[in-house]
């Protein structure tokens, strides 16, 4: 099994767990919020005959809310997986390699799972 990132402390590991726990609350906070405005907005408009026009209108809008709601999604299964991998006690190595993650890697993006030339392409 691998090791722990050696040249991270538990102090980090224990800061970087407090920092995911925060992002994956923040994360679900947003979607929760922002899946009651669209309900609210579909209650309130339920009534309302639309036409194309109207309809089509909206398409960009959920296109965006839709890409939006993918990138979330993804961030939260890689917070996920990165608070699984502090329990294992593998945070800071590559789930592709094994190699460690750099720390400055880990500070900018704490749930990262893999290097960078690993990540696959946004």
């Amino acid at each position: 099994m691998p090791q722990q990132n050696a040249t991270l402390s538990p102090e980090f590991i224990g800061a970087q767990r407090k920092r995911l726990e925060a992002l994956r609350d923040r994360l679900l906070g947003a979607e929760g919020r922002a899946l009651a405005q669209e309900r609210d907005a579909q209650a309130q408009h339920a009534d309302e005959a639309g036409d194309a026009g109207d309809r089509s209108q909206d398409k960009p809008t959920n296109e965006i809310d839709q890409a939006l709601h993918d990138v979330e999604a993804r961030r939260l299964s890689d917070i996920d997986r990165a608070l699984q991998k502090i329990a294992e006690g593998t945070y800071g190595l590559s789930d592709a390699s094994g190699q460690p993650i750099p720390r400055e890697r880990l500070e900018a993006n704490p749930e990262a799972v893999v290097n960078v030339r690993e990540a696959p392409p946004t």
